[in-house]
């Protein structure tokens, strides 16, 4: 009998410190394990099928909001039986007057836009549990933007004042703040500009109309103010009547440039007389070398703190092959472009810690309609007979073609020297030619 008691006694003290231990440790269990199981359950729980015969999309909940598929982003009617699985979620709906939540974080969205070549930063509040966050209304117009990256979502306004699409409430929503639009917000990068001396004729008005034609705005810079115009006119630029060779008329030059300058051609430069050494003229010899070396080396120490401070900036220097071989009747020519070719070489050794390129283009046998001319003094029967026999010449369009190249490489790429020539002609005194 007594051993009978004392098996009853030790076996319900065994059975309840048994249960008390097993209720303890589920408690625990459930204390620690609950909310994350929870989540599990409501992330796998299928949303709720829709009424018999109400069609996907067309049923709207009481407050006028839809639920967006988060997988399709295509719109799903909210009903009363979806509400009814998804009660904690609908409690979780705060009006204007609720205070915000304890939980919500303040964060950072990088938006990159692309036509301005920069970055645009704005708030990013996370609200846990799908909560939408209090946010300013959009200006009118506003578009609203999506994000990219998974699990991300953007409010899309249909108008304004109209209600904001309500999605489907997914545990952590990200909310991008518009950042409205004010007359102080950051503008967009100005349009590039490039200065085109010699620009009235040939090569200098070639440049100009390419380089337009690549989204510059071009500043022609000419003597003969009546072709300037016209030009500047025809592809929305500036016209400055400029001489190279004057330090006022430079200076007026850099004036209207300004602070900021992106691209110089030194296109101005040109050839005067064939005279053989033994009877050159004086005069022509220094006209050449003002306006090939002299003139370029005034627009570009004028121009030069503009180009620095682009931060980018590219000088391009129109040379030629004369620059680098002799010939005959060729002499105060040579000697001049071969001044251009070592301004251009020691300019890039003096600017190698600034941030600009300097380039030189050394043409050959370039047909325009007024180079030969001008050479000869008008004599229009020697002009034609440099090109005599040959099919293609190069044109201006060719070279200016070349220019617009070289400039619009990555700023990291310097193209010091471009030499180009038509394919007649294999050297300075070797072009092939056929003649009746």
């Amino acid at each position: 009998m007594v051993w009978s008691m004392v098996r009853s006694m030790v076996g319900s003290m065994v059975r309840s410190m048994v249960g008390s231990m097993v209720r303890s440790v589920v408690w625990s269990m459930t204390r620690s394990l609950g909310p994350a199981l929870g989540l599990v359950l409501r992330l796998a729980r299928l949303p709720p099928l829709l009424p018999a015969g109400a069609e996907r999309g067309g049923a709207r909940d009481q407050e006028g909001h839809e639920a967006h598929d988060a997988a399709e982003g295509e719109p799903v009617a909210a009903t009363a039986q979806d509400r009814q699985h998804r009660p904690d979620q609908h409690r979780e709906r705060r009006t204007d007057d609720d205070p915000e939540p304890a939980d919500l974080h303040q964060g950072r969205a990088v938006r990159r836009e692309r036509d301005g070549q920069g970055e645009q930063t704005g708030p990013v509040r996370r609200v846990a549990g799908g909560a939408a966050a209090e946010r300013p209304a959009r200006q009118p117009g506003e578009a609203a933007e999506q994000s990219g990256g998974p699990g991300e979502h953007e409010e899309a306004a249909l108008g304004h004042g109209t209600p904001v699409c309500q999605r489907r409430p997914t545990l952590t929503t990200m909310v991008r703040m518009s950042e409205p639009t004010s007359p102080e917000s950051p503008a967009a990068p100005a349009r590039r500009t490039a200065v085109v001396t010699g620009a009235s004729s040939g090569i200098g008005a070639a440049t100009a109309r390419s380089l337009a034609a690549e989204g510059f705005h071009v500043v022609c810079a000419a003597r003969r103010a009546d072709r300037v115009e016209a030009l500047a006119a025809e592809i929305g630029g500036t016209a400055v009547v400029c001489d190279v060779t004057s330090e006022q008329s430079v200076a007026a030059l850099a004036e209207l440039v300004g602070d900021r300058l992106d691209v110089l051609v030194n296109n101005a430069g040109g050839a005067f007389g064939s005279a053989p050494v033994a009877e050159a003229d004086s005069d022509e010899w220094r006209r050449m070398y003002e306006v090939n070396v002299i003139g370029l080396m005034q627009v570009t120490r004028a121009l030069l703190p503009a180009l620095v401070a682009s931060g980018a900036g590219v000088v391009l220097n129109v040379g030629s092959t004369a620059g680098r071989i002799a010939y005959e009747g060729g002499g105060g020519y040579a000697a001049a472009k071969h001044g251009t070719q070592v301004v251009t070489e020691t300019l890039r050794l003096e600017l190698w810690d600034q941030p600009v390129r300097v380039c030189e283009i050394a043409p050959g046998m370039v047909k325009t309609d007024e180079f030969s001319l001008v050479r000869f003094d008008g004599d229009r029967e020697k002009a034609e007979a440099v090109y005599a026999g040959v099919a293609e010449p190069l044109t201006a369009e060719d070279v200016a073609d070349a220019i617009t190249w070289m400039v619009t490489r990555p700023a990291h790429v310097n193209i010091d020297e471009l030499v180009i020539r038509p394919r007649a002609q294999a050297a300075q005194h070797k072009v092939h030619r056929v003649l009746d």
